[in-house]
């Protein structure tokens, strides 16, 4: 068993309370195994440098419904407790439906909810709110409430008291606190490598929890399902025509290697990007454009996931090694698979928040400058072809982003005027438009894929790096 942690709307406080509970039970000696629902990475983040193993997303529009249940199945249940951090509020999903929320999750996965209210600016009315939230989630289990944000004992008794006829226990009750509250920028939580005094700040946390949480009667709700975990559920979803793990290493030849960047400025990954790539027979190197760094020896492929190069781009700018090993690594044709904050990369000016341009790789002409925000959900349909993706294809992928991208072809270096749009993007409430740009072996997109939702997408790239690998006799 475990629980999801649920409230009325974001900025309730399920982050913190998420935190806190991981914090204390690793403080007290029990393995943790933690879960996001939705497309975030860095709440992830933080749960997963708490947890002493990574966090998983569990999204049911991005990975699907059966990687879902294959996934908590293997990962929720080795470890001693399991928590799941909910999204929003409990029905906000794809627009208007109940698709993709908190709820979604806790009826696919049969978890009971901890509902956490903001009680900093009521009292009495608490009762309405969570009375009519129960009501309207009567098909869910319910284990308790936890009150963030609470003034004083006097007030904490009010709402106490004010809670009884619902019949749900106050589990816990955590102090209104500006010190404890969480730094954050544009486009969420910092993650945990930029936050100062990382291991302190754990400590408060797990200190909160014990002074301020219920943890004897939360404890029964957390404890992992006992039994043999599930099967992996990379072997549980992957398309049948693929060739098993042992099938694909069979050879003497190594598997190829890609090259993924990852450092404070490209820091959107999930870790089964990774294991997907080595699943399907990859060895995979860490590379950092930050630090720049050449591309690691026989690199056949990259990955360049999202993140905050705009709050880097003087390093960037400077980093003339990993740019021109860039610029090589598409001259000789190695497949680029880039996401946002990993296509700024590529450009060939990036200006920052203060609109000051830096130099990037130059392969795509043109300049990106901050423009509205683009958030959502998205239904892709493929216009073309990239490495990883066919013609007339379809997927479904996240956007979160600032940007606009302008497009001067006259810059194009030498053969790639001929860049075409990606996709063919639709979602809730926006007008339909083309993103992206594929050009041979380039494939650069705003759109984030979660690749166990899209097992080809890291069977395609594995493929086009192995036989680029032979090309280059690598």
């Amino acid at each position: 068993m475990a629980l999801i942690i649920a409230a009325p709307r974001s900025g309730s406080g399920k982050t913190l309370l998420s935190l806190c509970i991981t914090a204390a039970l690793r403080q007290r000696g029990l393995t943790m195994q933690t879960f996001k629902v939705g497309p975030d990475y860095l709440d992830p983040q933080l749960l997963g440098a708490l947890g002493g193993r990574p966090c998983r997303n569990l999204d049911p529009l991005l990975c699907g419904e059966p990687w879902l249940r294959a996934a908590f199945r293997h990962w929720g249940h080795t470890p001693d407790a399991c928590l799941v951090e909910g999204v929003m509020g409990l029905y906000d999903g794809l627009g208007p439906s109940q698709e993709g929320s908190t709820a979604h999750v806790a009826r696919l996965l049969n978890l009971p909810l901890l509902f956490v209210v903001d009680a900093s600016r009521q009292g009495a009315s608490i009762r309405a709110l969570v009375a009519g939230f129960r009501e309207q989630a009567s098909e869910l289990t319910w284990c308790g409430v936890v009150l963030n944000g609470v003034g004083s004992p006097r007030h904490q008794r009010l709402l106490t008291a004010a809670l009884e006829p619902t019949g749900l226990p106050v589990l816990g009750s955590l102090p209104r606190r500006e010190a404890m509250a969480l730094p954050s920028r544009h486009l969420g939580l910092l993650p945990p490598a930029e936050i100062h005094h990382f291991q302190t700040r754990c400590h408060q946390l797990a200190a909160l929890a014990e002074r301020h949480l219920d943890l004897s009667r939360l404890l029964p709700h957390l404890q992992a399902g006992r039994g043999a975990p599930g099967p992996s559920p990379f072997l549980a979803t992957s398309p049948a025509d693929t060739p098993s793990p042992p099938q694909l290493r069979s050879s003497s030849t190594p598997g190829p290697l890609l090259a993924i960047a990852q450092d404070q400025a490209f820091c959107f990954l999930y870790p089964e990007q990774r294991e997907w790539l080595e699943h399907y027979g990859a060895r995979t190197r860490t590379w950092s454009p930050l630090a720049d760094q050449p591309l690691p020896e026989g690199t056949a492929a990259l990955v360049l996931p999202g993140g905050y190069p705009e709050l880097h781009g003087a390093a960037i700018g400077q980093a003339t090694r990993s740019l021109r090993a860039l610029q090589t690594a598409h001259g000789l044709g190695l497949p680029i698979y880039a996401e946002c904050g990993g296509m700024l990369l590529l450009v060939r000016t990036l200006h920052d928040p203060d609109n000051r341009p830096w130099p990037m790789a130059g392969i795509l002409p043109g300049a990106a400058r901050r423009d509205g925000l683009q958030l959502g959900y998205r239904r892709a349909l493929a216009c073309g072809a990239s490495p990883v993706v066919r013609p007339h294809e379809q997927v479904v992928g996240h956007e979160f982003h600032h940007w606009q991208l302008t497009l001067e072809p006259s810059e194009a270096p030498q053969g790639i005027s001929a860049l075409q749009p990606l996709w063919r993007l639709s979602g809730w409430g926006v007008p339909t438009r083309t993103e992206g740009l594929a050009h041979g072996t380039l494939h650069a997109s705003w759109l984030h894929l979660h690749w166990s939702g899209q097992p080809q997408v890291p069977r395609r790239l594995v493929a086009a790096a192995r036989a680029m690998q032979r090309r280059l006799a690598w």
